[in-house]
């Protein structure tokens, strides 16, 4: 069986890519193809992929200002050739679900979200604070995206979610549903501790819809200890608004991820996100996750794990820190429960989709 792997574009490292580094493990002859590709700022070991970039490719500072070219992005994608492949899997969050593929091959899509600066536009808006001008020469471009971005779902064969609340978006934006199955995360470098230090913990890029001002805020009322873990462009800001107890540690390198999440207090995840890594790799140490009750937190942080807050307000962030009582939870129960969701059931759950559909496939090919 002949399979391609999309990506939406590689000029940067994210959730997305540590999806695409898991896809690229499972099916490691596929070739990807993306719009766009930094080769110098990525991963070395990526040279090896069989990497095929579309016409943006190269075009001034579309690395940097990828923004720039989003009315290319459609053109872009429609134009690569997947007549001999049997599956194409796209990894998508922006346009690469909007290839075209013959009726012989089967696409299935894994949908990290429809596309939020299409579908959640004021609420993107309203958190990158883009002024008046900026809102009014986007707004005929994002219309002309989103019925592309509608039409081109019909394209795809087969939608899977990476969590419960992706898969309510598949089904209000694009009118299909889809099979949630869980982004793989690497847990076998993180293990629980016997000693912690007093410190809450968020590890994360600094990015405004993260909201963390509410987590600043929220501490430097309680006083309590805050280590900020991660680099990003609103790291000036945040720092402005931080009191003497938050501390920012800038980039941390991944050996030292594991034992500075074991040995905090608790890891607090005050932002709406699709899934969240972080949040797990903080229970496979132990640790229990304080979250804003919104997104993948819905399906990853449970009683016993954690606690969830249903404002996204310093208030009822205070409140939920202050009724945990995190001396009586198990660390050998959060680690239990973050299992589900390693790399290795990924691959698994993947791989009995990818058959289970291909037969699905193969019965209306003959009937």
């Amino acid at each position: 069986m002949k399979i391609a792997l999309v990506h939406d574009w590689l000029n940067q490292v994210g959730g997305a890519e540590d999806v695409l580094e898991a896809l690229v493990s499972i099916f490691p002859d596929a070739p990807v193809y993306t719009s766009i590709y930094w080769r110098e700022k990525m991963p070395a070991h990526w040279r090896a992929w069989d990497i095929r970039t579309s016409f943006l490719d190269g075009l001034p500072r579309i690395y940097r200002r990828q923004q720039l070219y989003l009315p290319l992005y459609p053109l872009a994608f429609e134009q690569f050739d997947f007549s001999e492949y049997d599956l194409v899997l796209s990894n998508k969050s922006g346009f690469a679900h909007g290839v075209i593929t013959p009726p012989n091959t089967l696409h299935i899509c894994y949908c990290l979200t429809p596309t939020r600066y299409l579908w959640r536009y004021q609420q993107y808006a309203a958190q990158e604070k883009l002024g008046r001008a900026t809102r009014t020469i986007l707004a005929p471009f994002l219309t002309y995206l989103r019925m592309w971005d509608r039409l081109a779902a019909d394209r795809v064969d087969e939608f899977i979610a990476i969590s419960s609340e992706i898969r309510r978006r598949v089904a209000k934006y694009y009118r299909r549903d889809s099979t949630i199955i869980y982004p793989p995360v690497d847990l076998e470098r993180f293990e629980p501790c016997n000693e912690h230090d007093d410190y809450y913990l968020f590890v994360g890029r600094l990015l405004p819809y993260r909201r963390l001002d509410v987590m600043i805020e929220a501490f430097n009322r309680l006083g309590r200890p805050l280590l900020i873990a991660g680099s990003g462009r609103d790291r000036e800001r945040l720092e402005a608004l931080a009191g003497p107890n938050v501390t920012f540690l800038g980039y941390v390198p991944d050996e030292d991820l594991p034992g500075l999440m074991a040995r905090s207090r608790a890891f607090v995840w005050p932002g709406e996100e699709d899934f969240g890594i972080a949040p797990i790799q903080a229970m496979a140490a132990g640790r229990p996750v304080i979250a804003y009750a919104a997104g993948g937190a819905l399906d990853t942080v449970v009683p016993g794990a954690g606690a969830l807050f249903a404002d996204q307000t310093p208030e009822a962030m205070i409140e939920a820190i202050e009724t945990f009582d995190d001396a009586r939870i198990d660390p050998a129960f959060i680690r239990a429960h973050a299992a589900q969701f390693d790399s290795a059931i990924f691959r698994q759950r993947l791989l009995d989709f990818v058959e289970q559909a291909m037969e699905r496939h193969r019965r209306a090919a003959v009937t």
